[in-house]
């Protein structure tokens, strides 16, 4: 694969799936994050087997204080997910530079388009190049549960 780009200093980006810490992961999103409370250890942990994962790692202490996760087949599409900053080091971009890793790291694999959901988060992902669907009608979903 290709090098991930760095955040500033003290902090690291890693896809190394040995580093992520997943009963820390399953606590920040199934305590603090909008989208998953509640979420079950056993599917946590099921998503991040299936997944690219990436952490953010405090280089001082070796301790992870970011996630995020890509649903992907490496090749054309991806859909990034379960993206959160410990509250403890939000306000130092952080998530913009995690983001950023993301796409760069799928750029070279041909990957066309990546997508998201946020409910409050537009202005971060827009910095980064993201945009509103062009034709959302196109798009459909099935709900299973």
């Amino acid at each position: 694969m290709t090098d991930i780009p760095q955040p500033a200093d003290g902090y690291e980006i890693s896809a190394d799936p040995a580093r992520i810490d997943a009963a820390r992961v399953h606590r920040w999103l199934s305590t603090d994050a909008y989208w998953a409370l509640g979420r079950p250890r056993e599917t946590q942990d099921r998503a991040i087997a299936g997944s690219l994962n990436f952490g953010v790692f405090d280089t001082a202490r070796g301790e992870q204080v970011g996630y995020a996760r890509v649903v992907t087949d490496l090749t054309t599409f991806a859909w990034l997910c379960d993206v959160y900053i410990d509250p403890a080091v939000r306000g130092k971009g952080l998530g913009s530079a995690l983001v950023a890793a993301v796409r760069e790291h799928l750029r070279p694999l041909g990957v066309r388009r990546i997508v998201l959901a946020t409910d409050d988060a537009h202005g971060v992902y827009e910095k980064l190049g993201f945009r509103p669907l062009e034709r959302p009608g196109q798009w459909m979903a099935l709900a299973l549960g």
